[in-house]
């Protein structure tokens, strides 16, 4: 069974910080590169982060650059997400993606196979 389960979102003040967290299945997450997505209402949505199963670079969107860090624990299934000097901005619905290879090259969520339920993070100004 495949799942991924997202959790750390809430309501915080800008300049604030959050981490997120999603743990997945073996299945989701075991030689898979993992993505961090984000939507906001009346947006698409756009990659955060991301980050191959072993060795590479991780890829950030331009408007987190120097304050969101994506970072996975292979021994326990989980990517984090974290995100420091929120900003209004940042408000949007967050997912948890995983594709089936061990990098993936790009930002289109249609490189990702798997997905969780998301988790909504509020930032008030």
């Amino acid at each position: 069974q495949v799942q991924l389960i997202e959790s750390g979102g809430g309501l915080v003040q800008a300049g604030g910080s959050l981490t997120l967290s999603c743990t997945a299945s073996a299945r989701a997450f075991s030689m898979n590169a993992m993505g961090w997505f984000r939507q906001a209402p009346g947006k698409e949505r756009e990659l955060v982060a991301s980050a191959p199963w072993t060795d590479g670079s991780a890829y950030y969107a331009e408007s987190v650059k120097g304050r969101f860090t994506i970072s996975r624990d292979n021994a326990k299934n989980t990517v984090y997400l974290q995100m420091n000097s929120l900003k209004p901005d940042d408000t949007a619905v967050y997912y948890c993606a995983s594709a089936r290879t061990r990098y993936v090259y790009g930002p289109s969520a249609k490189l990702y196979d798997y997905w969780g339920q998301g988790t909504q993070v509020t930032v008030s100004s």
